[in-house]
């Protein structure tokens, strides 16, 4: 028996906006309150997270992430509500691609 894979991601004009790692980041992010943190626990430099994160920013009506700078309180980042949008939609978009794979693999005849 065969299986049909695949990964899906959402794309601009100006390349890859969303995608299974991007919506990790996010999430990571919304759990640690912090771009670096976030980047560690994924294993990524800073730059990489940071980088990923101004691009989705860019690309998106409004920014899904947001920062503040240290202080008394300290910094931190936090997800808006176009990224938990964001990242409920992928996530949505990606059941539905798996539940089709899914169903085709088990009518695939080869």
């Amino acid at each position: 028996m065969f299986t049909i894979k695949g990964t899906i991601w959402i794309e601009s004009k100006k390349g890859a906006f969303l995608g299974s790692g991007r919506v990790l980041l996010l999430e990571n992010i919304k759990k640690h309150g912090s771009i670096t943190t976030a980047a560690k626990a994924m294993k990524m430099s800073y730059r990489q997270a940071w980088e990923l994160v101004n691009s989705m920013n860019k690309q998106s009506k409004w920014p899904l992430v947001v920062t503040a700078s240290g202080g008394a309180g300290g910094g931190g980042t936090v997800l808006t509500k176009e990224g938990e949008k964001a990242i409920s939609t992928f996530r949505k978009l990606q059941e539905k691609f798996h539940a089709f794979n899914e169903k085709e693999s088990n009518k695939l005849k080869l």
